[in-house]
């Protein structure tokens, strides 16, 4: 009896002992519950703190003042909408010349250098060819004939009116004097052509410049042969410049003659400078889809310019006023454009302190917001802006120093005391 009341007792007791462990294992259980549950509700609430952080940065007052931060307002500015356009200097054809010769000799003198200005008729250099001398011969033998002849025609003309000769012989003297004359002249307009004297014999045949301007290349040398037909020499005159601009067939509806274009050098940027839009081609250039577009440029804005420089152009289609920031005032991130707005400033943090404890000094800081605006025409150094949310009127926008400011944003935001 005795042994049966001890296994009793012992069952009992391990019965007892699994109904603790499972009470225990369902506390436990319930406790990770509670615990996840508030995990999760702060890992929700975490995203929305950090996307606003992630919008301010604030920087001390004396950080500010270091970086260089300053604010202004939003003006209302007039700015011109405009169409960028590509292109490059040039000038008339009337004003670019390749001089050649009309008669092939060998090179005796040249005296101009490249670079040199040069009057219209302006001797560049001279060459040599025995051949001129046989023209002259021939206009000095014919200038004689005529002479003659002329004679001879006077005297046959007054025999034939009075019935002495047959009216045939005066017809003959006629008919000689008129080709001799023309022989004369055509030997005349040859030595014209080549700008040698009608007077004297001389075997050099000068090359004159057709127009006024600059000597370019020179593509002969003393004592090589100089042949018909290729350039010796190149003059620009740059007093007339224009501009040839490439513009897109989308484009083409807003361009109009009259319209004033802004454009600076693509290499020598730090100069703007005006032209008037003068003519419109009535086809495409190439096969990109641009039509040119011709600008003129006020001569003494051409001084400095020379044929082939690159440009980039602003035409100027429409005047309005808008509301505009300095353009350093805009700053880019991914895909969006920001300003940084200042936002009120907040009164410095108070912080308790335990006796004999020394009191920490907190320097006030300046909030900055980024608020997003969509950028239009930019124009004299001043950018249009549409601000996606309203923003009070008065709002101080910071216009130097945003772009600090976008890194500070990207690096965490506040800064640490």
């Amino acid at each position: 009896m005795k042994s049966i009341s001890s296994y009793l007792t012992a069952k009992s007791a391990k019965v007892s002992q699994r109904a603790q462990s499972l009470i225990s294992l369902r506390f436990v259980f319930a406790i990770l519950a509670v615990t996840l549950t508030s995990c999760n509700e702060k890992k929700t609430e975490e995203p929305q703190e950090e996307e606003k952080s992630t919008t301010e940065v604030a920087l001390t007052v004396s950080q500010a003042k270091t970086v260089g931060i300053e604010t202004g307002f939003v003006e209302d500015r007039n700015l011109n909408k405009v169409i960028k356009a590509n292109g490059y200097t040039t000038v008339p054809p009337q004003n670019s010349a390749e001089v050649s010769t009309l008669i092939g000799g060998t090179v005796k003198d040249i005296f101009v250098l490249e670079g040199t200005y040069v009057n219209k008729g302006k001797v560049l250099a001279t060459i040599q060819n025995l051949e001129v001398i046989g023209m002259q011969e021939d206009y000095q033998s014919a200038v004689a004939n005529v002479e003659y002849l002329q004679l001879e025609y006077n005297r046959q003309k007054t025999l034939s009116d009075e019935n002495v000769n047959p009216r045939k012989t005066f017809q003959e003297v006629k008919a000689k004097l008129a080709a001799e004359r023309a022989r004369a002249q055509a030997a005349k307009n040859k030595l014209d052509a080549l700008h040698v004297n009608t007077k004297g014999t001389t075997s050099f045949v000068p090359i004159v410049s057709p127009i006024n301007g600059y000597v370019g290349k020179i593509n002969i040398a003393k004592g090589a042969f100089a042949n018909t037909g290729v350039s010796l020499f190149e003059v620009v005159d740059n007093s007339q410049m224009h501009l040839d601009l490439n513009v897109y067939e989308k484009d083409l509806g807003s361009i109009s003659i009259g319209q004033v274009i802004d454009f600076v050098l693509t290499n020598q940027s730090n100069k703007s400078i005006k032209g008037k839009i003068f003519g419109i081609n009535k086809s495409f250039s190439n096969e990109s889809k641009t039509v040119a577009v011709h600008a003129k440029i006020d001569p003494a804005d051409a001084k400095g310019l020379i044929p082939g420089m690159y440009v980039s152009a602003n035409i100027n289609i429409v005047n309005a006023t808008v509301p505009a920031l300095p353009k350093d005032a805009v700053v880019k991130n991914a895909d969006k454009y920001f300003v940084f707005v200042q936002e009120d400033e907040k009164a410095e943090e108070k912080h308790d302190h335990k006796d004999g404890e020394k009191e920490e000094v907190h320097e006030q800081e300046v909030h900055f917001k980024a608020i997003e605006v969509i950028p239009g025409t930019t124009d004299l150094g001043f950018t249009e802006v549409k601000f996606v949310n309203d923003i009070p009127t008065n709002a101080k926008i910071v216009t130097k120093g945003a772009f600090y400011l976008l890194s500070a944003m990207k690096g965490g935001g506040e800064h640490t005391h």
